[in-house]
């Protein structure tokens, strides 16, 4: 995990990738869930045998199931001490790159793109998030990402 002490510190990171993140494996069961959560059951998701004759050869999580791993990523690899409050504040781009089949191993690659400062002396950040997942080539998500912190 990279520890910055400060925001200000953090902010000097500009253009460069500052963390990645611990590898996270995606199950059936958390496929399941995330399905349950939002409604979207389609089958080459929760369906194990029809998905095995689809494809893909395997089920494949949701889009937004690897999108909502972005906090996770941010979690395990970085930290800024000072800091009392931090909260997603959007998105600018997303792409989904490439399937995440069942059993895949996911990290996140955090590039700091952009500081703006921001009221109550807290700083915007803007993170370029490449979500790459393990013996694959090219990364299955990448996004841009609006993060505010807080002092």
């Amino acid at each position: 995990m990279k520890t910055f002490q400060t925001l200000q510190e953090l902010a000097a990171c500009v253009g460069e990738e500052v963390a990645s993140s611990e590898w996270v494996t995606i199950t059936q069961e958390q496929i399941n869930q995330f399905a349950q959560a939002t409604g979207d059951h389609q089958w080459i998701h929760v369906d194990v045998e029809r998905a095995k004759a689809g494809p893909f050869g395997a089920p494949i999580a949701h889009g937004f199931l690897t999108l909502s791993l972005i906090p996770t990523f941010f979690e395990q690899a970085l930290q800024v001490v000072q800091v009392r409050m931090g909260v997603n504040y959007g998105l600018n781009k997303v792409r989904f790159v490439a399937p995440v089949p069942v059993g895949s191993q996911l990290r996140g690659h955090l590039k700091l793109l952009k500081c703006d400062p921001i009221d109550n002396h807290g700083m915007q950040s803007t993170w370029e998030i490449s979500i790459e997942r393990q013996g694959s080539a090219k990364p299955v998500c990448v996004a841009e990402s609006l993060v505010r912190q807080y002092p």
